[in-house]
């Protein structure tokens, strides 16, 4: 029988002797008194307020809490009535400060609604009241919307890329198999990682270096594409690299680092992997920094590359979970052209979401309720 590391030595493609690189030794700490939160998806901090922290849970509620020993959170937002959460995957799905926020006050959502009987992703801006601890719901603003053909896949996580720019993460518009082949398809916003300005121009601009502005059979807004569903995804403070944790089909989960323009296969190729006979004369695919096969978990949850101080062994490596084994893993620095992935944790949990702190601390979201600090082992 072989080991967990052995096995995900061997799913990984990747050639790592454990005598050859430190492997951190991490653990979990709850945070906020173990307060249970209802379904909690993101954990934020306004630009420039390194003490408040903003809890968004799926149902449509976005919670403050003055510090990481509060556990008596004030609510900011109730949206309950307007959002679709009965799907699993649908519901409030992402914040993100604008990140000229001491100007605007404005803060980006990310929700399903229904309309006319069908599910809906929205990308909508809000107002913040100048003391943090308020929304006015009738400030919202429509940004962007898409029609989901089916109730999951719906992707949804939004952030500000270190260019200025609002990055939006879909998913293929649900079902199996992609049966729309919305991944492949350049004219539809699903499947696919968009860049917008929404600073330009009302709602919002197409920056002049995506890469598929003047291709006249594309949406513009596409950065990247052939995605399955890019559940969670996050910026590398350092380097600027955009890393997403793109859930799989039945055989395997994937994380990627993502390029303009480029396709991630999807549903061509399901990670490395010929899908359904489609990838094996493929070309131009990008291959997943990791993978691993659904022996070791079934739904892959993207993380953040840890920039903080507070654990060395720790510098430069890329957190990320699964949402049904509860192990957590590490993507080491590049060494000789790969990047050994180790497993660092068997949390445990149901690691629906990563956060990071202005002081890059980093947190797994347990969709149960907790939130824990991660920390170096004793």
């Amino acid at each position: 029988m072989r080991t967990a590391f052995a096995a995900i030595s061997l799913l990984f493609g990747l050639i790592f002797a454990s005598t050859a690189l430190a492997q951190p030794q991490i653990g979990l700490q709850p945070v906020f008194g173990g307060l249970a939160f209802e379904r909690p998806l993101a954990l934020k901090q306004a630009p420039g307020d390194a003490t408040r922290f903003y809890v968004i849970e799926q149902p449509g509620r976005v919670l403050v809490l003055d510090g990481l020993d509060d556990d008596t959170p004030d609510v900011v937002l109730d949206i309950r009535g307007q959002v679709e959460d009965g799907p699993n995957e649908a519901g409030l799905l992402g914040l993100a400060f604008d990140p000229k926020f001491a100007e605007t006050n404005r803060v980006f959502l990310s929700y399903t609604r229904r309309r006319n009987r069908q599910l809906e992703s929205v990308i909508t801006a809000v107002k913040m009241a100048p003391d943090g601890r308020s929304v006015d719901p009738n400030t919202e603003q429509i940004i962007l919307s898409v029609t989901q053909p089916f109730g999951n896949h719906n992707g949804g996580d939004i952030a500000f890329g270190p260019d200025g720019y609002l990055y939006i993460g879909f998913g293929d518009g649900g079902a199996g198999g992609d049966p729309l082949n919305h991944g492949q398809n350049l004219s539809t916003l699903l499947g696919a990682i968009l860049r917008i300005d929404v600073h330009s121009r009302t709602p919002y601009a197409i920056p002049r270096s995506n890469p598929f502005r003047q291709q006249r059979d594309a949406r513009n807004e596409i950065y990247a594409y052939g995605l399955r569903n890019p559940w969670r995804f996050s910026f590398d403070r350092e380097t600027g690299a955009l890393w997403v944790g793109d859930v799989g089909q039945n055989r395997v989960e994937e994380i990627n680092i993502i390029v303009a323009g480029g396709n991630y296969g999807w549903n061509i190729r399901e990670g490395s992997n010929s899908f359904r006979g489609r990838g094996r004369s493929a070309t131009g695919l990008i291959d997943p920094v990791a993978q691993y096969g659904h022996d070791l978990g079934c739904s892959v949850t993207g993380g953040y590359v840890y920039r903080g101080a507070d654990i060395v062994d720790l510098q430069g490596v890329y957190l990320f979970s699964d949402f049904c084994s509860g192990r957590v893993w590490g993507v080491l620095p590049q060494v000789e052209e790969r990047r050994p992935v180790v497993q660092l944790l068997q949390a445990g949990i149901q690691a629906a979401s990563f956060a990071e702190a202005h002081d890059g601390t980093l947190f797994i979201l347990d969709l149960g309720g907790e939130i824990h600090r991660i920390v170096a082992a004793p």
